[in-house]
């Protein structure tokens, strides 16, 4: 503006100040949001500590420092926690409760998610190394729309009516009815910890059972925030329990619902003929045609969460034609990636989840550089605190290598090439994996999309597109990637 006197720049001069204050402290308030964070087991709709008193460290993988002390559940406490599942269910009001009762329950529980989605996102953030952005969309978004999405299913689950053989007309009447299973058992991993409790609990509570859940051992504090929100929303105590630790075996269960890498010992779910659903990862394969729209292919189909994405391309085909172009452009958004503390919001890429992870992806690409690949870009550890991981490119990856055929579950792209044309020989190299999760094709040709996802042996196949996965479609896999689906009906 304009001044013509002092007593207006002195005016103008305050303005400036108080404006400059207001930032500070604004910035300030942010970058030391105060959330709440429960730490106990949630047994039978209250906190308590561990029947043992035993507890352990979550760390915060953005520095390496202690978050706090967390309870680490005992065999008794498992005990309690099904004996308290199994009353709710037989005894309590959610076994008898009406189903559309029931969903008005979870449609407040995720009312109230959508409330402390901030604090959810940043207990995420802060304990999984999810940036904040992205916690808040992805990680605790879906978590509410599959709550939404299940709440209305609760008075649409029903039977039918089965017109029968009998002698004379309308004298009996056959007709089904589907019932919840009881009490679930459910182990959910650390990549996405708040959203696969959603996407496994949702739907069991839908259906009217109850559960006995263990999130993972390095992310169990959404898990627990979770839980003091269940009981703001009104949820009878019981039906939900929450156990952090290692995990403890208990042979009175309906159902086990797992989610985890193939190499989880699952003993427990399956020595006692127990219904089981499991999701153990993948080493999905996207194929880059030549005529495909290079501006879509390729990033989000391996970097999304840092790598720790179970439908992640493990492993790109890209033809020959485009091969150098698509491996530049790949470096090149590589290099504008910004790279550093999760909760600052321009941040892009976070740290790995725990530092035996982060190891582990330093060892894949030793192995990898070994037989023979070639490293493009990345493949250290970031030279700063904390467990980062640079996003890093292979290329040069022949069928037989370890980094073919292996899961990284981190931000490590497997490029390989095909000849140009070869369709059917791409396709064989793909579907020769043990995995059977998601897999992608990127091309331009509506016949040639139609004919490889058809081919594609995945229970995704993901067209110009990657990781869009919704509440309302199906998701699961076969072959090592286990069996039974999430979301959808």
């Amino acid at each position: 503006c304009r001044v013509q006197t002092s007593k207006q720049v002195t005016v103008c001069a305050v303005i400036v100040v108080l404006l400059l204050l207001y930032f500070i402290q604004a910035t300030k308030e942010v970058n030391n949001m105060t959330v709440k964070m429960p730490n106990q087991c949630f047994i039978n709709g209250k906190f308590e500590d561990a029947e043992n008193g035993k507890v352990y460290e979550t760390i915060n993988p953005t520095d390496g420092s202690v978050i706090c002390k967390v309870s680490y559940a005992s065999v008794g406490d498992v005990d309690r926690a099904v004996a308290a599942a199994k009353d709710a269910y037989y005894s309590g009001p959610w076994g008898r409760m009406n189903p559309r009762d029931r969903g008005s329950l979870l449609y407040k529980l995720a009312d109230l998610m959508e409330e402390h989605q901030e604090e959810l996102a940043t207990i995420e953030s802060i304990d999984s190394g999810a940036v904040y952005t992205l916690a808040l969309k992805t990680h605790v978004g879906m978590s509410i729309q599959t709550f939404r999405y299940f709440a209305g299913w609760c008075d649409k689950i029903h039977g039918k009516t089965i017109p029968i053989n009998q002698a004379r007309p309308n004298r009996n009447l056959t007709f089904t009815r589907r019932e919840p299973l009881g009490v679930c058992a459910i182990i959910i991993p650390w990549n996405y910890p708040l959203m696969m409790l959603a996407w496994k609990s949702a739907a069991c509570l839908a259906a009217g059972n109850t559960l006995v859940l263990k999130p993972a051992q390095v992310t169990p504090l959404t898990a627990l925030k979770f839980a003091e929100l269940s009981v703001k929303a009104g949820i009878p105590k019981g039906v939900i329990n929450i156990l952090p630790g290692s995990g403890n075996e208990h042979k009175f269960r309906t159902k086990y619902n797992l989610t985890n890498n193939s190499g989880t010992k699952h003993r427990c779910a399956l020595s006692n003929l127990k219904k089981v659903s499991l999701e153990l990862g993948g080493k999905s394969p996207l194929i880059i045609f030549g005529d495909c729209d290079m501006d879509k292919a390729g990033m989000s189909s391996v970097y999304f969460n840092k790598g720790e994405n179970c439908i992640a391309a493990g492993r790109l085909f890209v033809e020959e034609s485009v091969h150098d172009e698509f491996i530049s452009r790949v470096v090149e958004e590589l290099k504008k990636m910004k790279i550093g503390d999760p909760l600052d919001r321009s941040t892009d890429h976070g740290p790995q989840n725990h530092k035996a992870h982060l190891d582990k992806l330093l060892e894949y690409c030793e192995v990898g550089l070994k037989e023979g690949a070639t490293l493009v870009y990345g493949g250290k550890q970031v030279e700063r605190p904390g467990f980062f991981m640079e996003p890093t490119v292979f290329t040069n990856v022949e069928d037989h290598m370890f980094i073919a055929k292996e899961e990284s579950f981190g931000p490590i792209m497997v490029v390989s090439r095909f000849k140009d044309g070869d369709v059917d020989g791409v396709l064989q190299r793909a579907n020769d994996t043990e995995y059977g999760l998601a897999s992608g094709v990127f091309t331009r040709d509506i016949n040639k999309a139609m004919y490889v996802s058809e081919r594609l042996d995945a229970g995704t196949v993901f067209v110009n597109t990657y990781n869009k996965t919704d509440v309302a479609s199906p998701f699961g896999g076969f072959k090592q990637s286990g069996f039974g689906k999430d979301l959808g009906e």
